[in-house]
């Protein structure tokens, strides 16, 4: 029953790809990996006036984005302006339109306008139309979207794909490329102790002064170890020996000198 339904979908968004060539509405992104955490910083060539950060970081939940923009040295006239995320990343000439068009991965495109009361039907990358455009010389604002993704292999995945801000005609003004921070997906470094040496986590158990040591059972494992006392070495065991045989051979030899007396 799972497939049929499945495959009802499917046959559903085929046949609207068919006819309007969208697939649909945006997801909510739920499953976006806790503390991945990207940054671009405006503008990517020192010939230009615009100044800023958009910073962005995965909810705290895994559900949506959080985003931290600010930006100065915008044009007097011009605006309102735009900003979206493109699909792909700055040359190295620095020529933005080289990042081509919006992060659009449900083929929604730009007419009409994005509707900010219906984001999840706007273009993913349609930072402004989703959540106003910038007026004056300075910006800053901050704000959750729930359409981007951090998950890598998506096509709603912007950590590799650059940020554009445009004047109000959509002419290009300057544009810059998302870095790395944190993808999430590294692997967790024990934090270190006052001291400097790194703590263990929490669930790690540690050998104990007796000798005993717990830890995670292994399969057919008790998951715990009795370290018992080595037995003693050849040599020592020798030695020992000997030191009985000398003892009963003089004990013998005092018995004899003993009777002959008597």
């Amino acid at each position: 029953m799972r497939s049929s339904a499945v495959l009802s979908v499917l046959s559903t968004l085929a046949l609207v790809s068919a006819q309007t060539g969208k697939l649909g509405d945006a997801p909510v992104v739920t499953n976006n990996p806790i503390g991945a955490s990207y940054y671009a910083t405006l503008p990517n060539k020192e010939s230009e006036s615009v100044r800023g950060t958009v910073y962005v970081v995965s909810s705290p939940t895994g559900k949506g984005v959080d985003f931290d923009i600010t930006l100065s040295g915008l044009p007097a006239e011009g605006g309102p302006f735009l900003y979206h995320i493109h699909t792909a990343p700055v040359p190295p000439d620095g020529n933005c339109t080289g990042t081509l068009a919006h992060l659009d991965p449900y083929v929604r495109g730009e007419d009409p306008p994005c509707d900010p009361t219906q984001k999840q039907t706007c273009q993913v990358g349609d930072l402004s139309g989703k959540y106003g455009k910038i007026n004056g010389t300075t910006f800053s604002a901050a704000y959750t979207d729930l359409y981007a993704s951090l998950v890598i292999g998506t096509g709603a995945y912007f950590g590799n794909r650059s940020v554009v801000v445009h004047y109000a005609n959509k002419t290009r003004i300057t544009c810059a490329n998302f870095t790395t921070i944190a993808t999430g997906y590294e692997t967790p470094v024990p934090n270190p102790g006052p001291s400097g040496v790194p703590v263990p986590p929490s669930n790690a158990t540690l050998a104990t002064a007796s000798g005993i040591a717990t830890g995670p059972t292994s399969s057919g494992a008790s998951g715990s170890a009795t370290a018992t006392p080595p037995s003693p070495s050849l040599p020592m065991a020798t030695t020992n020996a000997a030191a009985a045989g000398l003892w009963v051979s003089s004990g013998a030899m005092l018995a004899g000198l003993v009777a002959m007396v008597l």
